[in-house]
């Protein structure tokens, strides 16, 4: 399968780069263990337990044409639906690092994939 653009809707504004759909299938793999790691808070914190175990930070990274790292800190956020990860898109002439809304990162890499079959 042949590379195409991803485009990432930001806060402000959207972010497009080349991607190809094997490392997108990476990337939902990892946005879907990030989204269980923040049911798991979610879930201890509802509950009303103090003794919530820490989850472990996801970090994804890829290296093509551009490097992306996406970063979350799942103890942080209240519900998976409230999240946001740390974003960077960068090559050698540019780099961008920038909040984006989980759910919006989900949908954006999920619309990807189907357009790409």
């Amino acid at each position: 399968m042949s590379a195409s653009n991803l485009t990432l809707n930001l806060v402000e504004g959207s972010v497009s780069f080349s991607f190809s759909p094997q490392a997108a299938q990476e990337l939902k793999a990892a946005l879907e263990q990030l989204m269980n790691s923040l049911k798991a808070v979610a879930t201890k914190t509802s509950s009303g337990s103090n003794k919530v175990s820490p989850q472990r930070p996801i970090e994804y990274r890829y290296t093509g044409e551009v490097f992306l790292e996406i970063f979350c800190n799942p103890n942080i956020w209240a519900t998976p639906f409230a999240a946001k990860v740390l974003l960077t898109v960068r090559d050698d002439k540019i780099r961008l690092s920038t909040e984006a809304e989980l759910t919006r990162v989900i949908e954006d890499v999920n619309l990807y994939l189907e357009q790409a079959e």
